[in-house]
């Protein structure tokens, strides 16, 4: 069978990454998280205090950084400049920075271009928000992935708690909800469901189901 491009978005909280990463499994895929490009590069720029309204500064900076993913023992590792940056990024602070430079059209233009030489020669599940809308329009299956907002707020805060980290559900839930306003309403690609995206809905459905199916969905592509 032929190895496909699979194309996963959503919003924030649907499910992508945790849908994306057993997809690859089942397919023997590989499997790229393109939303933590760009939280190495947000926790580059908090720690080079580079304000994150600075578009100038931050085009400039993803210029000049290395992000490399790669697989072990079937965890996404993430390398920023060399350095194993793969639990520093999936801190609230970091999400919400990289949702803001994200907005920034140059940035998004250096990293998308990382994201296409990446998954060009197929066998690949990558997961984010606008793959296949920009990154890959012709992407072999498309999925957009979907859950109510508060369905998808509960699962950050499940997220947030099982680290132990003092976060309240209902400030979660606001975030989740500005998050989906930022993405949908920014000028450089934003959230949207390609016209050829097969829609699933995760909120009542547990995240092995979501997998099996776009698993089947992509066999049936591929046969």
């Amino acid at each position: 069978m032929r190895k496909l491009i699979i194309a996963i978005d959503g919003p924030v909280g649907s499910g992508k990454s945790t849908a994306a990463r057993r997809v690859a499994e089942l397919l023997e895929y590989v499997y790229i998280d393109t939303g933590a490009m760009y939280r190495a590069l947000a926790l580059k720029a908090i720690r080079r205090g580079v304000r994150l309204d600075a578009a100038d500064e931050l085009s400039a900076l993803a210029r000049d950084t290395r992000i490399d993913l790669s697989a072990a023992g079937g965890v996404q590792k993430v390398t920023l400049d060399s350095e194993d940056v793969t639990a520093a990024i999936r801190t609230p602070e970091v999400s919400q920075a990289a949702s803001r430079i994200a907005v920034i059209p140059d940035v998004r233009q250096v990293l998308v271009a990382e994201q296409r030489r990446a998954g060009a020669a197929g066998g690949v599940v990558m997961e984010g928000r606008d793959i296949g809308s920009v990154v890959f329009p012709d992407a072999d299956l498309k999925i957009y992935l979907s859950a109510t907002a508060e369905v998808r707020a509960r699962r950050r805060w499940c997220e947030h708690q099982a680290k132990r980290e003092d976060v309240d559900l209902a400030r979660t839930l606001e975030e989740v909800l500005e998050r989906d306003r930022r993405d949908r309403g920014r000028a450089a690609s934003p959230l949207i469901r390609a016209d050829d995206a097969v829609l699933v809905d995760s909120s009542a459905m547990e995240s092995e189901e979501v997998a099996r199916l776009v698993a089947y969905l992509a066999r049936e592509r591929s046969a």
